[in-house]
């Protein structure tokens, strides 16, 4: 048993504040005043610290030098990286890439999934920035590898066809997640129908969809928005494009960028004024670029990327990602964005966890998993607990 004492407690829809958080068994026993200490339990003094749920980040490439399609373990090393900044889950991120790379991505997803080590975050279901999106709007994503959802069984395109590429997820659907993609390609609602039958969550994303399309792909089954704004049509007062409809629609959750540089502080608000905290994801879109100073270059796909100006860009210029991590964007959506502390767990915690449905994460009440985060003050991490074990900084018990 574990007791986090004297802390202000972020619940849903209040802060309790001077209270702790007991922990047994892996999981919340009880939020009570402050002093508490059961028989036999481990006190960790918190006084002037937030107690938040750990943060869910569903939209994450790499971070520390390490990219999602690196090969050997790197997921399981991006997991071990993540819980220094908050996040005790998240869905490893891939952009499009060939079918073998795709099968070996998605076989790590499974087999740290499968046996977590100790001092990471949990590993869920990948997120795929698919090969079906708009060559027009594919940002970062490399040209040679996008392909139509509607390419024939047998058709010649080098070195491989989509329905290659819709093999390998079919052969793998407990490892991914959600599924990117632009639903003006030829097929694309057919393959929105198909992947949201199947029991992905599909995203628009990378996409030129005007706003009627958008809604076909919503009334198709996607429910999902890859980082709003970017990579998108933009709104306009006659055309409102793919991000109106996603503005428009509640059935529809909406990821975003919360550094600031993607998407400016002023538009962030007005999307979270329109849906609500409750169907807007804080996302970092983090690269392996992230955590490392400008000047710095590393990988995305095998390509090289280059830190600086408070993102990575490709050679060319091209914005490649953030180096944004989620205890900054916690701090981002209540210091530049003005949102209260608690609408700041519900989109970097609470939201995700509901979107993915993670009927055990994402919010501090008896009978969840006591995943946590200690934050001061200045929204800097001081403690992360996943199932009630802090692996972050690592504890003797969790490191032996």
């Amino acid at each position: 048993m574990i007791v986090l004492n004297g802390g202000d407690v972020v619940l849903p829809g209040e802060i309790r504040e001077r209270a702790s958080v007991i922990v047994d068994d892996g999981r919340i026993a009880a939020v009570v005043p402050a002093p508490a200490a059961p028989a036999g339990a481990a006190v960790v003094d918190v006084s002037n610290c937030y107690i938040v749920p750990g943060f869910i980040d569903v939209h994450v490439h790499g971070i520390a030098g390490h990219d999602t399609l690196d090969g050997g373990d790197v997921v399981a090393q991006i997991a071990g990286e993540l819980p220094r900044h908050g996040v005790t889950a998240f869905c490893p991120t891939a952009v499009a890439c060939g079918p073998d790379d795709l099968q070996l991505f998605l076989e790590q997803v499974s087999a740290a999934a499968g046996a977590p080590r100790a001092n990471a975050a949990r590993v869920l279901p990948a997120h795929l920035e698919s090969n079906f999106i708009n060559p027009d709007f594919r940002g970062a994503q490399p040209l040679k590898c996008l392909r139509t959802p509607d390419q024939p069984r047998g058709a010649v395109a080098w070195p491989f066809t989509g329905s290659q590429i819709l093999d390998v997820i079919e052969h793998a659907r407990p490892s991914v997640g959600i599924v990117t993609l632009a639903p003006e390609l030829p097929g694309g609602i057919d393959l929105v129908r198909a992947l949201a039958g199947a029991g992905h969550i599909v995203s628009l994303g990378h996409s030129g969809a005007d706003f009627e399309t958008a809604v076909a792909a919503i009334e198709a089954g996607a429910r999902h928005a890859t980082h709003l704004f970017n990579r998108m049509t933009p709104i306009a007062h006659r055309a409102p494009g793919l991000a109106g409809a996603v503005l428009a629609r509640h059935d529809v959750a909406a990821e975003l960028i919360c550094d600031g540089y993607h998407v400016h502080p002023a538009m962030c608000a007005v999307a979270i004024a329109a849906k609500g905290p409750s169907r807007v994801m804080a996302i970092t879109d983090a690269t392996a670029g992230a955590g490392r100073p400008p000047g710095s270059a590393a990988m995305l796909g095998g390509q090289t990327i280059h830190v600086r100006d408070g993102a990575a860009f490709l050679d060319d210029g091209t914005l490649a990602g953030s180096t944004l991590t989620m205890d900054r964007a916690f701090r981002n959506l209540v210091t530049l964005f003005r949102q209260s502390v608690v609408d700041a767990a519900v989109m970097c915690s609470t939201t995700p966890a509901r979107q993915l449905g993670l009927g055990g994460l994402g919010r501090i009440a008896e009978g969840q998993q006591a995943d946590l985060v200690v934050i001061d003050r200045d929204f800097n991490v001081v403690r992360t607990f996943v199932g009630g074990n802090q692996v972050w900084p690592a504890s003797p018990a969790s490191a032996g």
